[in-house]
């Protein structure tokens, strides 16, 4: 995979139909996406943003498998827990509604909703929450922490099935952070 060559293809703004591509499996390559959402190759950080934007607009998920897919190309990748990280939320207002708009940490922007669900895993053991949000497709972005305070600020207390739950909304949807 010529990362030149593949920048130079996809040098416009919108995402490459990676869903209709079906090219062969050329193997796993040594790239990992750690849960912070910095990416790795051979065990080093990416450094360049730029190359990690790029190869954020090519990854697709195929069952439980990560993949860096081009026309010609597929190569499987790890990633620990999700693809990207959302690091930003900005609260607005849509026809006296909430409207919950998050960053991650490669510049997608996207709006929590029916297309960009928010739901909540916890930890069995630890009960530690880890919050996520629908980027597009199945791919997700973790909630960073300071992010998912900030939700649990700006949430209401409701009554669910006999539990105090905290819940939010965005764009007319309810979304449950956990029972309190």
């Amino acid at each position: 995979m010529d990362p030149n060559r593949l920048a130079q293809q996809l040098s416009d703004e919108k995402l490459p139909p990676v869903e209709q591509w079906n090219p062969p499996f050329c193997g796993d390559m040594d790239m990992v996406i750690k849960r912070d959402g910095s990416w790795h190759y051979m065990g080093t950080p990416i450094g360049r943003q730029k190359l990690v934007k790029l190869f954020s607009t090519i990854i697709r998920k195929d069952g439980d498998e990560y993949f860096l897919v081009t026309p010609v190309e597929k190569v499987g990748i790890q990633v620990e827990d999700a693809p990207f990280v959302a690091v930003s939320l900005e609260v607005k207002q849509h026809e006296q509604k909430p409207v919950l708009e998050f960053t991650d940490n490669v510049g997608n922007v996207f709006v929590a909703g029916e297309e960009h669900p928010i739901w909540v895993n916890t930890d069995p053991e630890t009960q530690e929450p880890s919050p996520y949000i629908r980027v597009r497709k199945n791919l997700d972005a973790l909630i960073h922490r300071n992010v998912f305070y900030q939700l649990v600020e700006m949430a209401e207390q409701k009554e669910m099935d006999g539990k105090t739950c905290l819940v939010i909304h965005s764009q007319g949807k309810e979304f449950v952070l956990g029972a309190i």
